[in-house]
């Protein structure tokens, strides 16, 4: 069998369907190897939400195959869904796998492994045959898997380690998005909500608990659409309370959930609990209730502000978070400087920037007055450095309190500027250098001290 290698990425569900393909590799007995200049096959798994995460994944396929021409190149994920056609013009690339077809790579991965190890076939389907599979585009051209998106209905999911000690399992429970943002791509190239049956959730979370692990985050596109799309519909709510009642998980984090699905009783529930995160990451977008409506958000800032100062109040310390895009078309000098002052009325305690970026198919790129990238880079640095002054701020207001913190990883004299001392994060999502030297994946009461951005600086007090 050949050796392959999975290069990532994008987002956490993009990092989900990486890891849920890297199980179904080796379960076929494939061999993961470290670096891709060692492996046969070379899977790589797109991003396209912006014009610069195409530009990444394009840089990616030449480098690879400048390094090593002989390795077979597969390319999936969004990009992949999104613009195949482009992506076989690039060097060394042998097969385009959208992401409705992205379960079948395993498949095509063994048959390309026969054609390079022919006395080790095993039995695969010749690649050429995978037009004939179930769910395959009529009339494809060679080398590209794509097909209809929305009809697409397995959903890929396996627990994603985002450190080196894999301290902090994520699992995708949610793909594929029913909303229809102006400026968005990720419904057509994800397809429409589909969820991990509530069974399949609470067994992969006891699964991961059983291995130790202390923190769980539940990952997905739409998240707080969970469980709307089966028979019977399930309420996040209700899975987070099952997930409470049925599992031994000690913590649990949520990624990010739109403002309309941030209910009171959702936040009565984190507040009722130390087994939740004190941590809400609500994409914002706009602060302008015009440019809402051209983006066809479904709230308006009153409703998210709302949303917001609930949560403050329940949970004074919750870290609160938010996307906002800078420079949608037709988008004023007013329409972004009522974004500031929305922004800077509220208890926010870190932002995520984006520069507003055409993505072909939508309707935003087709809307007028579309504004000049020098604008839209200078807003985009005015909301930054507003997030770096929240950050702070929520920083600040933290000394000299106590915070529970998972240790993430031990640094030493030969790696660190901080010798002696353990990297670690807290419920509220602040990164915490205990002065201390500790195992990772442990949990520990800190005093804080000061700080030293983007860090905490405290010491162990049990």
């Amino acid at each position: 069998m050949s050796t392959f290698y999975l290069e990532q990425f994008g987002c956490r569900a993009t990092q989900a369907d990486g890891a849920a393909l890297q199980r179904q590799l080796l379960d076929r007995g494939c061999r993961q190897v470290s670096e891709a200049a060692e492996a046969d096959i070379v899977v790589l798994n797109t991003c396209t939400v912006t014009a610069s995460a195409d530009v990444q994944a394009r840089d990616a396929i030449r480098k690879l195959h400048a390094a090593n021409p002989a390795v077979r190149l597969i390319v999936t994920g969004c990009y992949a869904q999104r613009a195949p056609e482009e992506l076989t013009q690039l060097p060394g690339v042998a097969w385009v796998v959208g992401n409705s077809h992205k379960p079948q790579i395993p498949e095509l991965v063994g048959a390309l492994s026969a054609t390079l190890f022919p006395q080790n076939s095993g039995g695969f389907v010749s690649a050429d045959s995978l037009f004939a599979l179930p769910g395959s585009p009529d009339g494809a051209r060679e080398n590209i898997l794509r097909g209809d998106i929305f009809g697409h209905t397995t959903l890929l999911s396996a627990p994603v380690f985002v450190d080196r000690n894999h301290t902090r399992p994520t699992l995708k429970i949610q793909d594929g998005c029913d909303s229809r943002c102006s400026f968005c791509v990720i419904p057509f190239v994800r397809g429409r909500s589909r969820s991990l049956p509530p069974e399949k959730v609470l067994r992969e979370i006891q699964l991961l608990a059983d291995q130790g692990y202390r923190e769980i985050v539940l990952s997905g596109i739409n998240l707080g659409t969970y469980g709307r799309d089966l028979s019977p519909g399930v309420e996040f709510e209700t899975l987070l309370r099952r997930i409470l009642g049925e599992t031994s998980v000690e913590h649990l984090r949520i990624s990010s959930i739109e403002p309309m699905d941030v209910t009171r009783d959702l936040i009565e529930l984190f507040a009722s609990t130390n087994r939740l995160a004190q941590h809400f990451h609500m994409p914002l977008q706009s602060g302008c209730d015009r440019i809402l409506a051209a983006m066809h958000r479904w709230y308006r800032s009153e409703h998210y502000a709302r949303r917001v100062e609930l949560i403050h109040e329940l949970l004074p310390h919750a870290a609160i978070g938010a996307d906002v895009i800078a420079g949608f078309p037709g988008e004023t000098e007013a329409d972004h400087a009522a974004t500031v002052s929305f922004i800077e009325s509220l208890p926010f305690t870190y932002l995520h920037v984006f520069s507003y970026s055409k993505r072909p198919g939508t309707k935003a790129a087709a809307l007028p007055s579309q504004v000049p990238g020098a604008v839209i880079r200078r807003r985009a640095r005015e909301l930054r450095a507003l997030g770096e002054k929240k950050a702070a701020a929520f920083r600040q207001s933290q000394l000299g309190h106590s915070l529970r913190v998972l240790t993430l990883r031990r640094q030493d004299s030969d790696d660190s500027l901080w010798p002696d001392t353990t990297h670690g994060l807290s419920s509220n999502y602040l990164r915490v250098r205990v002065e201390a030297t500790l195992d990772h994946n442990q949990w520990v009461e800190v005093q804080v001290s000061s700080e030293d951005s983007p860090f905490l600086v405290g010491t162990r007090v049990r």
